[in-house]
């Protein structure tokens, strides 16, 4: 957005008529200089001089206009930058095991694998946490650090989309994927750090066990909300008919609550992609997003083109003078042969 920081400079636009109409002139000699060829300059002097007379009076108004804008501080103003007064630290860690290619979650009006669920869910969720430093880690038979905690959340969810499953292998290692979000926020100097752990089994790898690491994430600090995903019932078509069973058995639901108990967070149970949706949103409301100060406008200074413009004009017009007067006080041939005669 265009602005001037001091637009009350403009009130000055009518000093130059005012000092024009008000302080007398300054006195000039009555005599007048004889010019013996007065009579064959007079018709297209007084015409040529009433046009530069008029040219002469814009451009020194543009140029004046041209300093007044330049004086008045023009600026341009970019959008508001938010401040942040109280930043978090967000970790996400997703389960890539083999489980979560089972297809027991509905999107729409067809059946897709858990880890899809998950990416159309997170998605939104990271969108939403503009102002937090959000990472990501991903973990199977080991875990690793798929994004480092940035503010770059469109590159975050770029990587979340990349993962694939059976990148890190086909077991589970809840333990080592908690170890390794600690080792990467126990430094940080954010006061709030949170963990949201994601997976659909029990921990079947790894050389920590999830509760040592829960102990050890509640001595930093760290909070840890489990969520545990995965339909309760899958139909699946074989020779002998369609049969019920549950995709799930395998979730380790007791495990996961204690390690949101030991890190003062909280476990949740999504059985669908629609209780996705909704604990995410849960947990937009117990970890808000930090609170915006008075934001930052990006300001550019103009000042200097229109005082360029002014003084290139100021250029040309004194050019435009001194040509003048080397034309008009020299006097053409046809003249001089007459003063002769």
């Amino acid at each position: 957005m265009f602005s001037f920081e001091w637009p009350w400079v403009f009130t000055a636009v009518l000093l130059p008529f005012v000092v024009y109409r008000f302080l007398k002139p300054v006195p000039q000699d009555k005599a007048a200089l004889k010019v013996p060829f007065y009579a064959q300059l007079s018709g297209t002097l007084q015409t040529s001089q009433t046009v530069v007379r008029k040219g002469r009076l814009l451009i020194l108004l543009t140029i004046w206009l041209l300093l007044l804008a330049s004086a008045a501080k023009p600026m341009w103003l970019g959008d508001p930058e938010p401040l942040l007064t109280s930043p978090r630290d967000l970790m996400l860690a997703v389960d890539i095991s083999g489980s979560m290619e089972t297809k027991d979650m509905q999107l729409g009006s067809q059946m897709v694998d858990r880890l899809v669920g998950i990416k159309v869910v997170l998605d939104g969720f990271i969108k939403r946490r503009s102002q937090d430093r959000m990472g990501l880690i991903l973990f199977a038979d080991n875990a690793y650090i798929q994004t480092p905690l940035t503010l770059d959340h469109r590159t975050l969810v770029k990587f979340l989309n990349e993962a694939q499953i059976g990148f890190a292998g086909q077991k589970t290692a809840i333990g080592d994927a908690i170890g390794l979000a600690l080792k990467r926020m126990k430094k940080s100097s954010e006061k709030s750090k949170v963990l949201i752990l994601l997976t659909d089994g029990a921990n079947t790898a790894g050389t920590v066990t999830p509760l040592d690491a829960a102990k050890m994430a509640a001595e930093h600090g760290l909070k840890i909300y489990t969520l545990g995903f995965g339909a309760d019932e899958l139909i699946v078509s074989s020779f002998f008919g369609n049969r019920r069973i549950n995709p799930s058995a395998d979730l380790d639901e007791s495990t996961l609550q204690k390690i949101a108990e030991l890190t003062a967070g909280q476990y949740f149970r999504a059985r669908s992609i629609d209780e996705l949706v909704k604990i995410y949103q849960l947990l937009d409301e117990l970890e808000p997003q930090p609170a915006a100060g008075k934001g930052i406008v990006p300001q550019q200074s103009l000042f200097y083109w229109p005082l360029g413009a002014a003084l290139l004009l100021s250029i040309l017009l004194a050019l435009v003078q001194i040509v003048r007067g080397l034309i008009f006080t020299r006097p053409s041939k046809a003249i001089r042969e007459s003063e002769n005669a």
